[in-house]
């Protein structure tokens, strides 16, 4: 929960969300990209992410699943439109005097993923697209996009994943989240928050031409250590931009405030239990 947990989508044409890009890419990286680390885990064990891996990473914001697949011996490559956030990747990844081997050799390019193919490399094995869809409207239609550029750097039967939020039933935040669409509301854009559907995952792939080949689900807790904490964390994923474009900052902070009250335990942290659904899907 891209993009990005979502990639950041502009509310509609012509507006752009009054916030600190620089601020939220640190509070991405600081407080709530470790929150789907379970979902990078659950996925590199199961397509046995390795030395033979050679990985894309759609959306890979400031590179933590791109790190724990480079840990496993994978080439991985990273793109996403984010400057903010590429910075950050830059600093874990990129090698400098003294890095480890697991971050020699990973790519991180600014842009879209065309922008990634190198003449005469071998072809990816695994492209990933982490940052869960379903929560915003319209998100797929951008994860489509993604995916066929980079689909045609993929060798045949390469394997293509999918994120997305899990039922709203397994999911506590979503509770939350439905504070940006009540505030929203006066835009009713493409960038609201909407609940999950259960073949979000599915649409997508068939789509994009790629063939379902299992799928899983994956809890995924975020847990903060207080209040500030988790709204700073939740802003961070972009699912509040329209909220913030249709009221201001101090308002959404106010409103996350009294919804996350109820999850806020007495020793002052906050937990969420989460269920995200994973869609493998390989390339024809």
């Amino acid at each position: 929960m891209t993009p990005t947990l979502v990639r950041q989508h502009l509310p509609h044409a012509g507006a752009a969300p009054r916030v600190d890009l620089r601020a939220r890419a640190r509070d991405w990286s600081e407080i709530q990209e470790r929150m789907l680390v379970p979902l990078y885990e659950a996925v590199y064990e199961r397509l046995d992410v390795g030395p033979t891996t050679r990985l894309l990473g759609l959306g890979c914001g400031s590179g933590l699943a791109l790190l724990m697949a480079a840990a496993r011996g994978a080439a991985v490559t990273g793109v996403d439109a984010s400057p903010e956030r590429m910075a950050l990747a830059r600093q874990r990844l990129l090698p400098e005097a003294g890095a480890t081997p697991a971050r020699a050799g990973a790519r991180l390019v600014d842009g879209s993923p065309r922008d990634t193919e190198e003449p005469g490399a071998p072809a990816y094995t695994v492209v990933t697209a982490f940052e869960p869809i379903g929560c915003l409207a319209g998100d797929s239609e951008g994860l489509g996009g993604l995916l066929a550029e980079a689909t045609p750097l993929a060798g045949r039967g390469a394997a293509v994943v999918l994120a997305g939020w899990g039922p709203p039933e397994r999911c506590a935040t979503t509770s939350v989240l439905r504070v940006a669409t009540k505030l929203a509301e006066p835009l009713r854009s493409t960038g609201s928050w909407r609940p999950a559907l259960r073949d979000d995952l599915e649409d997508v792939a068939q789509r994009a031409g790629l063939k379902p080949d299992g799928s899983g689900r994956v809890a995924c807790p975020f847990g903060y250590a207080d209040v500030d904490s988790a709204v700073r964390g939740l802003k961070s994923t972009g699912l509040f931009d329209a909220a913030i474009t249709a009221t201001d900052q101090v308002q959404v902070d106010k409103e996350l405030t009294e919804a996350l009250h109820p999850h806020q335990r007495q020793d002052g942290t906050v937990w969420m239990p989460n269920v995200f659904r994973y869609l493998i899907a390989r390339t024809r």
